[in-house]
């Protein structure tokens, strides 16, 4: 199935709120290079190609895009390149971005935003998208142990139209209860994958299913890797199930995401639009019990 051109909604869909997205989704973070992502020595794709992996990735049916401002590099600018792809934008197109952490030009992060300094990191990606409102935005976490100024800034700002829905990221079971005393939260997007299962042991990933939340993971393919190109090598139980269902492991972590629940969103990312469909035809695969259980064994093993 490696090579197959599989539309995005084979995995099924979930809503954000009152926006219903294709579960595999995209995220833009590899497009932009220096550290933020692209090539492996941290160089940008050409403009043209990742401007074509974008409208490539819409054309599969992924209407779920992830992405934010400070998703940047001297040469490339998430947002713009999702603006100048996609604008003007399909009306079943989700652009969900986030704030929080902020970077200077230069790039050096600057740390987490004064709940006062949110209406400009909003405004700032409402610009470089060209939208009079956000989809969905992430409140991302860098440090923060109460989230309630911050969260409540942003819920201001949903007040006064200029956000439709919100979400958090990078958080515990206790600071998602924490926001939603404030206002509604329609996902919640933390690192998670076969060898990176924090949310599944301090019950976030229970939490989030039980109450119809959207998880989103990051990371679901590269782990514990982060922003590095995901390993080469791989559990022999793994390889045994890629083999099994003629995929590669690549895929069958993002089966295995998707198998995980039906409010389990994937937001995969790539510079190759090679790995766009291989991404893509993942969201069609469909592990069996004994895949899942062999499968299991794995993560168990990786965070024990």
């Amino acid at each position: 199935m490696g090579s197959e051109t599989v539309a995005a909604m084979a995995a099924g869909t979930w809503k954000l709120g009152d926006l219903e997205v294709n579960r595999l989704g995209f995220g833009t973070m590899r497009l932009t290079g220096n550290g933020m992502g692209g090539n492996s020595d941290g160089a940008p794709i050409d403009r043209e190609v990742a401007v074509g992996i974008l409208r490539s990735a819409v054309d599969h049916g992924v209407n779920h895009i992830d992405t934010a401002s400070f998703y940047f590099s001297p040469l490339r600018s998430a947002n713009e390149l999702i603006n100048r792809a996609l604008a003007p934008y399909p009306d079943d197109l989700v652009i969900v971005t986030k704030v929080g952490p902020g970077r200077d030009p230069s790039g050096e992060w600057l740390g987490m935003a004064e709940p006062g300094q949110l209406r400009g990191q909003v405004e700032e990606n409402l610009r470089q998208l060209g939208r009079d409102h956000l989809d969905v935005v992430n409140l991302r976490l860098n440090g923060v142990k109460s989230l309630a100024e911050h969260f409540g800034a942003l819920a201001e700002l949903r007040q006064a139209g200029l956000i439709r829905h919100l979400g958090l990221s990078c958080v515990t079971p206790a600071q998602l209860a924490e926001a939603q005393a404030i206002a509604p939260v329609v996902c919640v997007q933390n690192p998670y994958g076969l060898d990176q299962r924090i949310a599944d042991s301090n019950g976030l990933m229970d939490s989030c299913r039980r109450q119809g939340i959207a998880f989103v993971p990051f990371f679901a393919i590269s782990g514990q890797r982060r922003e590095a190109p995901a390993d080469d090598t791989h559990d022999d139980a793994l390889l045994a199930v890629a083999r099994a269902h003629g995929a590669a492991p690549a895929q069958i972590r993002l089966a295995w995401t998707l198998h995980r629940g039906p409010n389990v969103l994937a937001i995969p990312g790539t510079s190759d639009p090679a790995h766009l469909e291989q991404n893509i035809a993942a969201g069609a695969l469909r592990l069996s019990t004994e895949d899942m259980a062999l499968l299991e064994a794995v993560s168990l093993e990786a965070v024990s």
